[in-house]
């Protein structure tokens, strides 16, 4: 692998119309351009829609993808992520299945130390809520794959907006 590979992203205001999500995802398969995260939903205009895209490239790479964005006539602007500061979260979600009242006493305890929520509760699962960076969700999935033994998963993407002060992601 490429000693410049690193984790991209880029921000995109789009036409909100039917076909431009897969017209851009085209662009990305097409060129064997791997998408790691793709978030869009619409903006206060709704006339135009908001993506998120991460992709893992090198620089050269990274640059061909953000002319080739550029040149479609859906794209109103592209905003590149990588070197900016920005505030990302991801949603994630983890049921946890057949749990014990000492698992749900973890489950509580882990909620707690990510700032997360537990929004659903039965006899024997539990339904929490995390919203944080994907790094986090990341060490929370290991954390919660290794101390339970039936989980489901699922993720959101990341969403971001760049910071008003000069603060981290």
């Amino acid at each position: 692998m490429d000693n410049n590979m690193k984790k991209r992203w880029i921000s995109l205001y789009v036409e909100n119309q039917v076909g431009v999500l897969s017209k851009i995802s085209g662009l990305f398969s097409g060129k064997c351009y791997n998408l790691d995260s793709l978030t869009v939903g619409t903006t206060e205009d709704p006339t135009v829609s908001r993506m998120t895209i991460a992709t893992v490239s090198d620089d050269e790479t990274f640059e061909q993808i953000k002319k080739q964005l550029n040149r479609m006539i859906e794209v109103i602007k592209v905003i590149d992520f990588t070197d900016v500061f920005v505030r990302m979260k991801e949603i994630l979600y983890v049921k946890v299945l057949k749990c014990t009242p000492e698992d749900k006493v973890e489950i509580f305890q882990i909620a707690e130390t990510f700032k997360a929520k537990v929004i659903d509760y039965g006899k024997d699962s539990l339904l929490v809520e995390f919203v944080q960076t994907a790094t986090k969700n990341d060490a929370v999935v290991k954390l919660m794959k290794e101390e339970f033994k039936s989980i489901e998963v699922v993720r959101g993407g990341s969403v971001g907006i760049e910071s008003i002060s000069m603060m981290e992601r």
